[in-house]
């Protein structure tokens, strides 16, 4: 199983090139796709305040992926990379600190270009 972040959800549904091939790409190798709670959120936010063909693609492709629920595991996750971030130098947003949590409590790689996303300790990435 791969998450997803927001940015990736984002440039699929606008259309971008990559994030199309690498959607092929895992459906055609059968991988189940994920995204976290937080990324949901602030990945609708957005399209929300849009609305139109671009809220009905992001609620269609949304509802392909399972999504998975910042439970207290991921939450004292989501804690302790802050906290690590924070001692690196290197703190990293609340949003950002759930999805990763998320991927890593799931044993999951996190598709994105969100160059951020490299510097959290442990957490397996799937740029495009």
């Amino acid at each position: 199983m791969k998450c997803v972040d927001t940015s990736f959800c984002i440039d699929f549904v606008r259309g971008h090139g990559r994030a199309r091939e690498t959607i092929e790409q895992l459906e055609a190798s059968d991988e189940e796709l994920a995204i976290p709670a937080p990324a949901v959120t602030e990945f609708l936010t957005g399209a929300f305040a849009r609305g139109g063909k671009e809220l009905a693609r992001s609620l269609e492709f949304v509802s392909r992926m399972a999504v998975l629920e910042v439970t207290e595991t991921v939450a004292l996750e989501a804690a302790r990379i802050g906290g690590e971030c924070i001692r690196e130098g290197a703190p990293k947003a609340t949003l950002d600190l759930l999805i990763a949590a998320t991927a890593k409590v799931h044993h999951c790689a996190l598709v994105t270009r969100d160059r951020d996303f490299a510097t959290i300790p442990g957490l397996s990435i799937v740029t495009y």
